[in-house]
């Protein structure tokens, strides 16, 4: 661009360019017309050649206007194409546009409709979801709550069985229900192993003295007694001894109670002539009688000496079922005479039944003859029967001298 005065003048602009060109030739010309001018004086030769190049100069400005003007109108057919190529390519953009806005409306009408059915899956996968964690949870839950209810009940029977504890602390502590205690386990084991009619409940022997249980054993033996007895007092402060002296003193202590239990029923229980020269002594607990047989084997002894034998449930239950053989025994030895009258009847029952089976064997001979005499019959009245399908008469011969009668005489 430049800029004379007002005037903006543009060297792209095809028409400036060639007016331009025109003023630099016509400058050109006047600057050769001047030399030539100068040199006029040279010679004609000169004048003509410069007339001659003026006039080639002017055929050549008026060629270039020419071209100029041809110029021009190539600028003009050029700014029109490109006119109408701007308008073409504003028209295409415009329809491509139209085309890229249908088909993105088109897409994003797609994409609505796809997320539409995604979010409508979506929800129904979470109404199941939804419905399957309820319905996890109510079973959770309810499976929470008969859990509940079980540890609620296991409470109830804990507390229940921590009054039980508390109940037997209370029966242990207490001596006569100590015994009551101990009488019941005894109870409840001899009418577990022996007959209701074999044995006797707080029986009371000629010396006034009241047993716990007597068993009806055959002589000899002869009734047995078994009491019970229970060294709480001093089992318990063996158990809680802490130290080796405490445990010394306390197993001593538990050695003389027993001792003691020992002698009472050796001199209450065994009474000659009326009960067996020994008794039992019955202790309810496996962890006294395991300390007595491992830690005070003496005191074992001495009730063997004493003919008092200890017994724990276990071994008491065993004592019984031996004493329940032999009162078995007993009995069947009782009831002697009355196998042998049975022995002697089944004998005579036995020899009955064979008088019989020799009857039926000669009835079953006597029925098997007569069915041979039968299919005798039989088989001769079928060659009769043959020979008359075949009307062979002339061979019939009478045979009635060698029949023989179906039912044979009686004798």
């Amino acid at each position: 661009m430049i800029q004379l005065g007002d005037t903006m003048i543009d060297l792209n602009d095809p028409l400036t360019l060639a007016a331009v060109i025109a003023g630099a030739v016509a400058v050109l010309v006047l600057i050769l017309l001047t030399m030539t001018v100068r040199r006029a004086g040279k010679s004609t030769d000169a004048v003509q050649y410069v007339a001659a190049q003026v006039g080639r100069l002017s055929q050549d400005v008026h060629a270039l206007g020419q071209g100029q003007h041809q110029l021009a109108g190539n600028i003009q057919t050029v700014s029109d194409a490109q006119a109408n190529a701007q308008v073409k390519v504003v028209q295409t953009m415009e329809t491509r546009l139209a085309e890229v806005q249908a088909q993105m409306a088109e897409r994003l009408s797609d994409n609505a409709v796809r997320s539409a059915r995604s979010l409508a899956e979506m929800q129904e996968r979470m109404k199941d979801t939804l419905a399957g964690s309820s319905e996890k949870t109510t079973k959770s839950l309810t499976a929470l709550q008969e859990r509940l209810a079980t540890i609620d009940r296991a409470q109830t029977n804990i507390e229940k069985l921590s009054g039980d504890v508390l109940s037997l602390q209370d029966i242990l502590s207490n001596k006569q229900r100590r015994g009551m205690f101990g009488e019941i386990q005894l109870n409840d084991i001899v009418s577990k192993a022996l007959p209701a009619d074999s044995y006797a409940l707080q029986y009371t022997l000629s010396n006034g003295k009241r047993a716990d249980c007597l068993v009806h054993l055959p002589n000899p033996p002869g009734p047995i007694v078994i009491d019970a007895k229970f060294p709480f007092e001093a089992y318990e402060a063996y158990a809680a001894a802490d130290t080796q002296e405490l445990q010394k003193i306390a197993l001593r202590d538990l050695g003389n109670a027993v001792r003691k239990h020992i002698k009472d029923i050796a001199e209450r229980y065994i009474i000659e002539g009326e009960t067996a020269d020994g008794a039992i002594m019955f202790l309810p607990s496996e962890a006294v009688y395991a300390e007595l047989h491992a830690r005070l084997p003496d005191v074992v002894r001495a009730g063997f000496d004493a003919r008092v034998w200890i017994v724990s449930p276990t071994t008491c239950m065993a004592t019984l079922n031996t004493m329940r053989a032999i009162l078995k025994d007993a009995r069947m030895r009782e009831q002697a005479g009355e196998i042998r009258k049975a022995l002697r009847l089944l004998h005579r029952d036995v020899e009955i039944i064979g008088e019989k089976a020799g009857k039926l064997e000669i009835h079953l001979r006597q029925a098997g003859d007569d069915v041979s005499g039968v299919l005798t019959a039989a088989t001769r009245a079928g060659k009769r029967a043959d020979r008359l399908d075949n009307f062979d008469f002339e061979e019939l011969a009478p045979e009635t001298a060698d029949a023989s009668p179906l039912i044979p005489p009686k004798e």
